[in-house]
């Protein structure tokens, strides 16, 4: 199918109440910004969102949490948002912590497929409670950490040609590219759109086949 573009506040009206949604970014690098606040505007409520962090206190996605729009956040970096900590005590927020290498590789698992896979980190903290844990022919215990897939990625890249091939730049890349692979619908910002053809094979780090809608700058 075509890659969809629509302007960010149509894009994101696919986006249901109680969606699991992945968000790329590390801090602002690579955040999808007009998306996140499109889906702030759009009040959807009872979010699951799978982040590297929830923003900052009623910035980015610390808005949604201020709002009321999150019930879960699955990520690894939530102290530059005190609100998480706070929310989570009240008990009006469940927060998954996962070490952020783990945090990596459950995307890229849910994207290949994969469910499940074992690592050692984490194992003997409290991180490893509840969940399996195994002792391999190393001697090592490894824990048991399932994949994550999402109903919705919300995504950032700086170019887009007209068929959804995607450039993301440097560090920005981050958890964009992953996320792309592993989420049901994937909605991408982009801060320009070319020509197909102006993208050099080797610069497009996400193919148009993982893309479904093209957010466009307004």
């Amino acid at each position: 199918m075509d890659t969809v573009f629509e302007h960010a506040k149509t894009a994101i009206a696919r986006v249901r109440d109680g969606d699991t949604v992945m968000c790329g970014g590390f801090g602002p690098a690579g955040l999808p910004v007009r998306l996140i606040d499109a889906l702030l505007e759009s009040g959807r409520r009872d979010l699951t969102i799978i982040s590297n962090n929830l923003g900052q206190p009623g910035k980015g996605l610390g808005a949604l949490l201020r709002a009321g729009q999150v019930r879960r956040v699955v990520g690894s970096f939530f102290s530059g948002n005190p609100e998480v900590a706070a929310a989570q005590r009240d008990g009006g927020l469940e927060v998954t912590l996962l070490p952020q290498g783990t945090f990596a590789e459950a995307i890229r698992a849910g994207g290949a497929g994969i469910p499940a896979f074992y690592t050692p980190t984490g194992a003997g903290t409290v991180l490893a409670e509840g969940k399996e844990s195994r002792v391999f022919e190393d001697g090592r215990t490894y824990l048991l950490e399932r994949a994550l897939m999402a109903d919705v990625a919300l995504v950032h890249a700086n170019r887009s040609d007209r068929l959804g091939n995607l450039l993301h730049r440097g560090v920005a890349q981050n958890f964009n590219l992953a996320m792309a692979t592993a989420a049901r619908l994937v909605i991408a910002e982009v801060d320009e759109v070319v020509p197909t053809g102006e993208l050099a094979p080797a610069e497009i780090s996400t193919p148009h086949l993982y893309v479904d809608v093209v957010a466009v700058p307004q």
